[in-house]
């Protein structure tokens, strides 16, 4: 458990972009119960979902670490989403992962053509849901090594070395 201590001077900020409230309210107590200190910011469509991650990168916030992304969404749904993200230099490498009720295998290859860096789909189970919520945990903020809070934004365009 040493990976967890990484993180127990920083919080984590997952963007869940969920329209079903249910989905939300257990995303967000399976959240809690985390010994991974985390604040989770909710969309619930994904004009919202663009418009908050634009207003955080023009003004040059803290972008989230992760970003759950449903693929069924109101106003614009995830896979437009995802291709709006992969298109905008401020939002090209943020990790997205997909978290959908969709198994179909054409969800999963577009998913992953437009640039998720996962495709999960959700139980149908609130305790296998809940597991599912944990194993992100998990695998994003205990093996995933993040940047410091502090560190400076990326830029396209510049030279390494």
């Amino acid at each position: 458990m040493t990976h967890i201590k990484t993180f127990a001077n920083r919080t984590v900020e997952i963007l869940l972009v969920e329209d079903n409230p249910g989905d939300v309210d257990l995303a967000r107590e399976t959240m809690e119960e985390s010994i991974i200190p985390i604040s989770l910011v909710v969309a619930k469509d994904g004009v919202e979902a663009m418009n908050y991650l634009n207003k955080v990168g023009l003004a040059g916030d803290r972008m989230p670490d992760l970003v759950l992304l449903d693929l069924n969404l109101p106003k614009m749904d995830g896979r437009a989403v995802l291709e709006a993200m992969r298109a905008n230099e401020l939002l090209l490498l943020l990790p997205v992962i997909v978290l959908t009720s969709s198994d179909a295998e054409q969800d999963i290859a577009e998913s992953y053509k437009k640039g998720a860096n996962c495709y999960v789909k959700k139980p149908g189970d609130i305790n296998h849901f809940r597991n599912v919520i944990r194993q992100i945990e998990e695998f994003w903020f205990t093996i995933v090594k993040l940047p410091p809070e502090n560190y400076p934004p990326f830029e396209l365009g510049g030279t390494v070395g």
